[in-house]
């Protein structure tokens, strides 16, 4: 019985639209969105140079890259904890326990994460556009800005990949952000907070927003992958 009395207060605040609880998800998202537009054009680039480039050490920073993916969220934010902190490298930015740091947290979760899927998507790519490119006098950054034009279904759901990945992380996101409400407080973290107090109501009605988004996430991605089907069948 209290777990279906926290089922209808989860759903009371969020049809009552409770302030405490869009502002924990007005964080979440724009802490998100941030960090994916800031991680995108350097991942994205990385990947591409990783993928069609060949030079000194391209192998060591290719797995590297895909070794970072399973490395444990909270793992990165002790390393950042430390380079914030007051003793630390980065502690006269002053950006452990705010959204400064928080962001900073979720682009290093991102960056892997776009990296991987550009550079793998790039590699499956036709070298014959790269080559038609360059035989028509292309810049190197036209031959880019071509080159992932072709694969931009990959691209793409790299990034919505990438979103996914840093709205759901929560070890960085308490270390580094500190889960500080009205300030830090993410979905997540908010989450993890509610249900080591016993208080589930928030706890669930946080967890329908992330799996509202989870399932839009891979509506989009079904969408990205059938259109990409298409035109290859086009092709």
């Amino acid at each position: 019985m209290h777990l279906i009395d926290s089922v209808r207060e989860a759903f009371g605040l969020l049809l009552t639209g409770d302030p405490d609880l869009w502002l924990i998800i007005w964080i979440s998202l724009k802490t998100s969105v941030i960090s994916l537009i800031i991680a995108t054009p350097i991942a994205v680039a990385a990947g591409y140079v990783m993928g069609s480039r060949k030079f000194l050490g391209r192998r060591v920073l290719i797995w590297l890259t895909q070794a970072s993916l399973s490395f444990p969220t909270v793992l990165i934010g002790l390393l950042l904890y430390l380079m914030l902190s007051r003793q630390g490298p980065l502690g006269d930015l002053k950006w452990l326990f705010s959204q400064s740091g928080l962001i900073a947290g979720q682009v290093l979760i991102g960056l892997p994460v776009l990296t991987a899927f550009t550079l793998a998507s790039v590699q499956a790519a036709d070298p014959r556009f790269a080559e038609t490119a360059v035989t028509l006098g292309a810049s190197r950054l036209r031959v880019m800005c071509t080159v992932l034009h072709e694969v931009r279904f990959g691209v793409m759901a790299a990034i919505i990949t990438g979103f996914g990945r840093i709205l759901a992380e929560v070890g960085c996101a308490l270390m580094v952000g500190g889960n500080i409400a009205e300030h830090t407080r993410t979905i997540t973290t908010a989450i993890a907070l509610e249900t080591s107090k016993g208080e589930f109501a928030q706890g669930i009605a946080l967890g329908i927003i992330l799996i509202v988004i989870a399932l839009f996430i891979n509506a989009a991605l079904m969408l990205l992958q059938g259109k990409a089907n298409v035109s290859g069948v086009q092709g």
